[in-house]
């Protein structure tokens, strides 16, 4: 058996990052640039208001007032997307909409809500600051910045700035297909024949869903019995996608033949047992030039093993630089024990309280319930030199999911 950090970083070793494609910035969001993208363009293109109000030259309202307010007459209405046709001279003023251009003369923004109209004329109640709500040509971005780096995961503020720069489209990494297989005698589809001695083949969905979960497009090669030709011939078929997942036969019973196959059919074992629980018997190697990936068969020891494991090889092959879930400092709620010599994942739920990280486990934690893992969202990490942890000590727990830090009320304190 060997370690988990150390068969990360056999795993991490053989990943390769994808290439690129070039796609539309409307489809890009999620995924990672793979290419530096340089602004052609000042950003805003030229000076222009942030408000709804009047264009002025700062000395006539300098001193404006409730009381002594400045009278000045507007010579212009200014909707934005149109060009200002005058010029303001001393005691004049342009009635000015948002993101219109700044008229020749002016160097102030008045807000219209410190204004009355008087017919050609507007008051002026409030003094003004020089150069006020006045956006500059190229305050955001000016030519040839660099707006976004080479392996950026894209947001919707990316997704922005592309358009402000008038790119269309972007070279992203490709994300990887990764075929997927269960094996056992005993599994049926969703829809099969439940007879005696059967059970639904939850890991195959399961292992779909993960996939797609961390951007990858997953392909079910379906149930293969517990033959090796069965098994060779939907492994081979793997070969096509970027990457391979198996789930079961990789222990050390007699139908257990998915690390042989693989062997036998011109593929490198790298390794064969890992030092956690659940999830020990995970096989990684490489077949036809692709990783593969076999993982235990019972339900958790699948999800877990994947999100440890498989999770951030496929964050790698699709371009991203942070690939491992984040992990913090919890208050245990119970008292916890473990034999040594193995690290330990245990489901556990989170929570956040006064700014602290409070963790429990789900209850029971056989690997083949599968209600620890819909009821969790963080998994309990306990080191393989320790047996013993009291409740209201801190104990690291890995995130799967921060939604409970979300709030059904707004927080700003």
């Amino acid at each position: 058996m060997i370690p988990v950090e150390k068969a990360i970083e056999l795993i991490l070793k053989e990943i390769e990052v994808q290439g690129a494609e070039k796609i539309d910035i409307l489809s890009s969001s999620g995924r990672v640039a793979a290419e530096d993208i340089s602004s052609n363009r000042d950003i805003p293109p030229f000076d222009n208001s942030a408000m709804d109000g009047y264009a002025v030259k700062f000395g006539d309202v300098r001193t404006a007032s409730d009381e002594n307010p400045s009278v000045l007459r507007v010579i212009e209405d200014l909707p934005a997307g149109y060009i200002p046709k005058k010029a303001i001279n001393k005691g004049e003023a342009v009635r000015i909409m948002t993101g219109a251009p700044i008229p020749q003369g002016a160097d102030t923004i008045v807000m219209v809500e410190d204004t009355e109209i008087l017919g050609d004329r507007v008051k002026i109640f409030k003094k003004a600051k020089h150069g006020e709500h006045i956006r500059l040509k190229g305050e955001d971005v000016r030519t040839d910045d660099l707006v976004i780096s080479k392996r950026t995961t894209i947001r919707p503020a990316e997704v922005g700035m592309m358009a402000s720069v008038g790119r269309a489209f972007v070279y992203v990494h490709q994300v990887p297909t990764v075929a997927i297989l269960s094996t056992g005698d005993e599994l049926v589809d969703v829809d099969g024949n439940l007879t005696e001695g059967k059970i639904i083949s939850s890991n195959s969905y399961t292992l779909v869903s993960q996939v797609r979960e961390c951007g990858g497009k997953p392909v079910y090669l379906g149930i293969a019995r517990d033959t090796k030709e069965e098994i060779a011939e939907k492994l081979m078929e793997g070969t096509r996608a970027d990457a391979i997942i198996s789930s079961g036969g990789v222990s050390v019973g007699d139908y257990d033949v998915v690390t042989d196959v693989i062997e036998e059919l011109g593929g490198e074992i790298r390794f064969r047992k890992i030092a956690v629980r659940p999830g020990q018997p995970v096989t990684f190697g490489v077949i036809g030039g692709k990783p593969i990936f076999g993982l235990p068969g019972n339900p958790v020891s699948s999800m877990v093993s994947f999100e440890q494991f498989v999770r951030p090889a496929l964050l790698k092959m699709s371009g991203f630089t942070k690939i491992f879930w984040p992990v913090v400092d919890a208050i245990l709620r119970e008292d916890l024990s473990q034999k040594p010599g193995r690290k330990r994942f245990i489901r556990s739920v989170v929570t956040l309280e006064d700014g602290e990280y409070y963790v429990r486990t789900t209850g029971e934690q056989g690997s083949g319930i599968l209600m620890s893992m819909v009821k969790s969202n963080g998994l309990i990490v306990l080191p393989e030199d320790k047996t013993d942890f009291r409740a209201g000590k801190k104990v690291r727990v890995q995130l799967l999911d921060r939604s409970f830090e979300f709030g059904e009320e707004p927080r700003y304190g």
